[in-house]
């Protein structure tokens, strides 16, 4: 029987991984002559047939930001698409064993190994963080070590697919993710960030130091109630060998409330930094840690804080040219974005801004248009944190002109909120919620649709409380919703029903 092969391209071999949505195969690339791995995924297992095609799209898109983001802890992508009813993602073929079966072999793991595993890992969330990015799914089986002793993590912004909007829960009632490494934001349905990232790291260090995860359960429901309730037993009573320090760290990333825990990856590496392998240390066992762990890939200082700024946009010569290039840019960014040409688009659209306020001052309704389509093509890109300043540029300029009410400040408002929800900055995302969520339920956005928006603005409120650890908060508002629904809409209304499988969700969690 022929192997089944992908894209005219791929030709699959062995099974190597299987899950509920899909495989993972060794793959020959017959164009350039090599081994591949290639993820098959099913969309009627992640999603409603309705939704199938969305959730394609999106998947393509993440899998082309990931992409971007080099570092050589990070597997890398060559190729993503659909074919079939898959979808698939073709990465590099990674010699070793995955983190799982590395313990498995190595019990008790040595802690200096831990802490130089953990270290690289750092490096990959510092990385991607910056982004930004939230992996969703980090645990052993996601990460590969390789025979010199370096990881490689897997599944960059597949969780991110699977879980496209953070509140939706699977047609089980349960948050898409691994029970066994999810933070409390993440169980109970709120909105996710780096700090959901940094609890999975906890979770899988414990694992690794105290040869179990810290919250075990026979139901997943249990599991998700232990994570939100109890404690993590103390490393040392499992381990005494284990530093302090290190338990301590341990403790700091198992909080419960995301605010709580190290401020970011790179502030967690330099806690780990001095219990790394000392020069020349060897330890027995198939690996020499002092090679590949003595200054694991460490992250950018403060890259996080203050990712580094775009290249600077060419120097435009005169008028006359500025003229003729922003004529020309918009109809090039016009025929790239009808041809999924995002990252050209952006670059283009970021280099003629300045050309077109010098020319028409920024006030002027044709740079509006261009920032407004610089700061939508940058989130669809998933560059949230370029899009923030150009949005909030057009938030103060509109709002001087039409004043605070208007929709298209309200518009770019919204905007803004997601973009501070998707670089992790919970709060402030709510803060700006808060702000839009009066003009919609009074009605002098003006327009049509108002009552809708509230609702949807309501229910991200309600899922960013739970992100910032006030569940009574955001029970109380989920529950006020879904009242405010069914008044207006019925109790079969699809918002009702998925607010009502939240507020059940939750209530199972607290009780269990």
């Amino acid at each position: 029987m022929n192997s089944r092969v992908i894209a005219e391209r791929y030709e699959l071999s062995t099974v190597i991984g299987q899950g509920g949505m899909g495989q993972v195969w060794t793959a020959y690339d017959r164009r350039l002559d090599r081994r591949v791995a290639v993820k098959l995924l099913r969309p009627d297992r992640m999603a409603a047939a309705s939704t199938a095609d969305s959730l394609r799209r999106r998947f393509v898109r993440e899998c082309r930001v990931t992409a971007q983001v080099g570092h050589p802890g990070l597997v890398t992508v060559h190729d993503a698409g659909s074919d079939g009813d898959d979808l698939y993602l073709v990465m590099q073929y990674v010699e070793g064993s995955d983190l799982a079966d590395h313990l498995a072999e190595h019990e008790p793991y040595p802690w200096r190994w831990a802490v130089a595993v953990a270290a690289q890992l750092c490096a990959v969330l510092a990385a991607v963080h910056a982004v930004p990015i939230v992996h969703r799914d980090l645990k052993p089986r996601n990460v590969m070590v390789r025979p010199d002793g370096t990881v490689t993590v897997l599944d960059l912004g597949v969780a991110s697919v699977v879980d496209a909007d953070t509140t939706r829960l699977t047609h089980t009632g349960t948050p898409v993710g691994t029970p066994a490494y999810m933070a409390p934001e993440q169980a109970m349905g709120g909105a996710v960030g780096p700090a959901t990232d940094l609890y999975a790291l906890g979770v899988l260090l414990h694992e690794l130091l105290g040869g179990e995860t810290p919250f075990a359960g026979t139901t997943v429901l249990g599991v998700l109630h232990r994570h939100l309730h109890e404690a993590p037993r103390p490393l040392r009573t499992l381990r005494p060998e284990v530093p302090g320090a290190l338990e301590s760290l341990v403790l700091h990333l198992l909080e419960k409330d995301p605010q709580h825990r190290p401020s970011g990856a790179q502030a967690v590496y330099e806690q780990l930094a001095p219990l790394l392998p000392e020069r020349g240390g060897a330890l027995s066992g198939p690996l020499d840690p002092t090679r590949p762990f003595l200054r694991p890939y460490a992250p950018w200082p403060d890259r996080a804080a203050a990712p580094p700024p775009p290249a600077a946009p060419p120097a435009v010569p005169a008028a006359a040219a500025a003229r003729t290039d922003v004529a020309a840019a918009v109809e090039e960014v016009k025929r790239l974005l009808g041809e999924g040409g995002i990252t050209q688009a952006v670059d283009i659209l970021g280099s003629i801004l300045p050309a077109a306020a010098a020319e028409h001052g920024e006030a002027s309704p044709i740079v509006r248009i261009l920032r407004k389509q610089y700061a939508a093509t940058l989130m669809d890109d998933g560059q949230y944190r370029r899009a923030l300043p150009e949005l909030r540029r057009l938030v103060s300029g509109r709002t001087a002109q039409a004043g605070p009410a208007d929709p298209q400040v309200l518009g770019f408002r919204q905007d803004v909120a997601r973009c501070l929800e998707e670089v992790g900055d919970s709060a402030g995302a709510l803060a700006e919620y808060q702000a839009v969520l009066p003009y919609y339920e009074d009605g002098t956005a003006g327009g049509t649709g108002n009552r809708d928006t509230a609702f949807e603005v309501r229910r991200r409120m309600a899922q960013l409380l739970l992100a910032l650890g006030d569940r009574p908060g955001a029970q109380a508002r989920l529950a006020a919703l879904r009242y405010d629904v069914i008044r207006v809409y019925g109790a079969y209304h699809p918002l009702a029903v998925e607010v009502g499988r939240s507020l059940d969700h939750l209530g199972r969690i607290t009780t269990s």
